[in-house]
């Protein structure tokens, strides 16, 4: 089967590798120039590299442009393979092979369409993720499933090793999927538009901790954010601290949001919503780094206690 590949990063990597070692015919690789996105260093893998390395053709492009499906056309592909492509993509190009497009999407579709979906999972409070394999249409992640893969999200797994946990379903699930195309034997699923939620990209401002949730949620939280992805963070007497590691708490706790009041088993308690009644849980920080990068332990660096907020 001839395959036209469009990827960036370690994503679109491992699934041009995952063709290559199911030995199709790869005679295209799309992708995005270098990126500047250093956070995601460790998932900075080169398709470009991996393409010539492997004699195949290789366009780089911000967009999808009218060079772009000039070169596609020309490339005759049987199928479009596409994973973490950022931009849109236009139905004269995504229509033009005779088995269509197939999107890669980590989650388990119609949940969590758009950006970022396993760090949304795992802060979201799921219980499991995974991959799904569908057909473009002229919506964001909500054409027809033809594959689909579970994992389990387990209670200290972090965004980062979800992540990772993901990746390694694709070759799996793009070998099913090819061969049900090739086989004839595919057997499309409609999505479930009621079923359906989506997730805007992430920002800095989105790791921002709000002391008004519940301990559990924000255990979850510092998880999913772990690095290469921002850290969530807060300011403490006007210093801007990203918090690396927390627990909740084996007690319950009073007081205000945000207040650090007590230490319980090496960390810092952190007061969370309605505490007033002294009937929730709080957040213990076992760890923080500071703005010039240095690491430190939550029970001693919160010895003078007061308020963690919002504003510097």
């Amino acid at each position: 089967m001839r395959v036209v590949s469009f990827g960036f990063q370690t994503w679109g990597r491992k699934t041009l590798q995952a063709l290559l070692d199911l030995n199709h015919e790869v005679v295209l690789a799309v992708t995005h120039p270098a990126s500047e996105q250093s956070y995601k260093a460790i998932f900075s893998a080169s398709v470009e590299e991996l393409a010539l390395e492997r004699g195949i053709a290789v366009h780089i492009t911000e967009r999808v442009d009218s060079a772009t499906i000039d070169v596609v056309k020309r490339s005759e592909p049987d199928v479009i393979v596409v994973n973490s492509w950022y931009t849109w993509m236009p139905p004269e190009l995504y229509n033009l092979p005779p088995h269509g497009t197939l999107n890669l999407h980590d989650s388990l579709l119609p949940k969590f369409t758009g950006f970022s979906p396993v760090l949304w999972a795992l802060i979201s409070g799921e219980t499991e993720f995974g991959l799904t394999i569908h057909r473009m249409d002229d919506g964001l992640d909500t054409g027809d499933i033809l594959v689909q893969r579970r994992l389990p999200i387990g209670p200290s797994a972090t965004g980062t090793e979800l992540v990772e946990q993901g990746m390694e379903l694709i070759p799996g699930a793009l070998r099913d999927a090819l061969h049900a195309l090739e086989t004839g034997t595919a057997v499309w699923r409609p999505q479930n538009k009621a079923e359906r939620t989506y997730f805007h990209k992430r920002a800095q401002r989105d790791s921002l901790i709000d002391w008004n949730w519940p301990a559990e949620d924000l255990e979850r939280f510092v998880r999913a954010l772990s690095d290469p992805y921002p850290r969530a963070f807060a300011y403490y007497r006007g210093e801007r601290i990203e918090v690396l590691e927390a627990v909740v708490s084996q007690a319950r706790y009073g007081g205000t949001p945000g207040r650090v009041i007590v230490q319980e088993g090496g960390g810092a308690v952190v007061s969370g919503p309605q505490t007033y009644r002294g009937g929730n849980h709080a957040l213990v920080i076992l760890r923080i780094r500071t703005a010039d990068g240095v690491e430190h332990r939550g029970d001693q660096f919160f010895l003078r206690g007061g308020y963690l907020t919002s504003q510097s």
